[in-house]
């Protein structure tokens, strides 16, 4: 006979898109607007969570929200705006968890705007290692941690607490280190960040 999952085991993994950043290094452009083959950095994002296998995606959004609104094809998508997002990534990572609050979402797997390089492969390997509401997972670039992230339900109360300025996260799972599942995704993405104009001209 074949054991069946509990509830927990099978609940959702919602995709969780900070993308609300000012871009204050290009200019005042935001991250969510800049384009690369064609296509919005906002929208891509939310397509890699959506191939990557996480049915339901919140796409935080701050600066030039109505902008953003305006000009990206997100289907599906749930828009959150942050109006604090200028105090920080920390900001958004709460306005997103509190978005997700009543889903019953198990997890949240959070990418940022700013990681072209991070695809639906690199999403849904670290999304495969979620078990409970209890799991902490995070992808890692040869044994350095970086995104996608994956949090439990178990442990969005405590993140929200510590997530201030643009630490978000980091603080949590540095405390918590023991129980993060490392996944490595260095053969299927490149976790750079996209900061400056060099950084997008750098692009393939």
């Amino acid at each position: 006979m074949t054991e069946s999952l509990s509830p927990s085991a099978t609940a959702e993994v919602a995709g969780l898109l900070l993308a609300a950043g000012g871009g204050r290094r290009l200019g005042g452009c935001p991250k969510a607007l800049l384009e690369h083959r064609g296509e919005l950095f906002v929208e891509r994002a939310a397509r890699a969570l959506r191939d990557g296998g996480c049915t339901r995606v919140h796409v935080v959004l701050g600066a030039t929200a109505d902008v953003v609104r305006e000009r990206a094809t997100l289907p599906g998508c749930v828009l959150v705006d942050n109006p604090d997002w200028r105090e920080g990534m920390g900001s958004s990572l709460r306005a997103g968890l509190a978005s997700l609050r009543a889903t019953g979402a198990g997890a949240a797997l959070v990418c940022l705007v700013d990681q072209p390089g991070v695809g639906a492969a690199a999403v849904a390997r670290v999304r495969a290692v979620y078990r409970s509401p209890a799991t902490l997972a995070a992808a890692a670039y040869a044994g350095e941690r970086g995104h996608p992230v994956l949090f439990g339900a178990d442990h969005w109360d405590g993140i929200a607490a510590s997530a201030t300025g643009d630490r978000g996260a980091r603080a949590y799972l540095k405390e918590h280190a023991g129980i993060v599942t490392a996944v490595e995704c260095g053969d299927v993405a490149e976790p750079a960040d996209v900061d400056t104009f060099s950084d997008l001209e750098r692009l393939e």
